[in-house]
């Protein structure tokens, strides 16, 4: 934090919520950041860390690339900037940082040694990052996402999601996870009575694209089977009845915003039968 200027080369998911946290914490010039291969496809699949990366690059706060580490340590990654190097270097689950700093005041042999090394490492991950492939993020940044929910939807569920994404540590949920990203915003969806056709558009891939607008209808039923919502079938003229979304339990209604993936986390944990719906032994 506070650095300007930086170059981060072999950069892996895990270090990515920090890396955002320190350049938030920092001014200047872009941060340029080459990841290893497969984070920016991560991101896509990442609701909380990959709309806040997004929202990072689109404000030029990073520049985002995939390629290969720096073979320098152990590790791979490195942090460079005009006057400091940082290297991650250990085995796995012991690492730390091998650092070096130009001391300009200390004058001498040291410093001017110092000073190359920063230099000619520098220079190595600046090319580094160069090779690297530009990779768009398959996410929408954080002001999109918001923006897009209050035109399809409305205020009051992007007020909801705005406070939940701001509460969530970035590796929760995901695509991967139970419950999962899509299960959340469904849930959000149905604290104010919005049509599933309206939440799938503004997901899919006609929308924000956060993934397939077909991929939901899992997770509403999963909902709905833990007794947290009802669809209601709305007739609106010809054709198949809408489904409206609709939150039946009260902790789930009551909840604040930020409180709803606890919510959730806790009726997921509970068991079920071998129908999915939920166990009341």
């Amino acid at each position: 934090a506070g650095r300007s200027a930086v170059v981060a080369v072999g950069v892996p998911l895990r270090l990515l919520p920090s890396v955002l946290a320190a350049r938030e914490r920092s001014s200047g010039a872009p941060w340029l950041v080459a990841c290893r291969p497969g984070v920016v496809d991560a991101l896509s699949r990442a609701l909380v860390l990959g709309s806040a990366v997004a929202e990072a690059v689109e404000t030029d706060a990073i520049r985002l690339r995939t390629g290969e580490p720096l073979d320098h340590g152990t590790g791979g990654t490195l942090f460079a900037s005009p006057d400091r190097v940082d290297a991650v270097v250990g085995p796995p689950g012991d690492r730390t940082l091998a650092t070096t700093a130009v001391d300009d005041d200390s004058g001498g042999a040291s410093a001017t040694d110092a000073r190359e090394t920063v230099t000619g490492v520098r220079s190595s991950a600046e090319s580094r990052f160069d090779a690297a492939t530009s990779t768009p993020v398959g996410m929408p940044s954080r002001t999109r996402l918001l923006a897009a929910a209050r035109e399809t939807l409305d205020d009051r569920f992007a007020d909801d999601l705005a406070a939940v994404l701001e509460s969530l540590a970035p590796g929760e949920f995901g695509r991967t996870t139970e419950p999962t990203d899509r299960t959340l915003l469904v849930a959000l969806a149905a604290r104010h009575d919005h049509l599933f056709r309206d939440l799938r558009r503004w997901v899919g891939v006609d929308g924000v694209g956060i993934a397939p607008a077909q991929e939901f209808t899992r997770d509403r039923r999963a909902l709905v089977e833990r007794e947290l919502i009802e669809s209601i079938k709305v007739p609106m003229g010809p054709g198949r009845p809408m489904l409206r979304l609709r939150a039946v339990d009260d902790v789930l209604l009551r909840a604040r915003p930020e409180e709803v993936p606890s919510v959730l986390d806790g009726r997921f944990a509970l068991p079920t039968d071998a129908d999915g719906s939920l166990s009341h032994d």
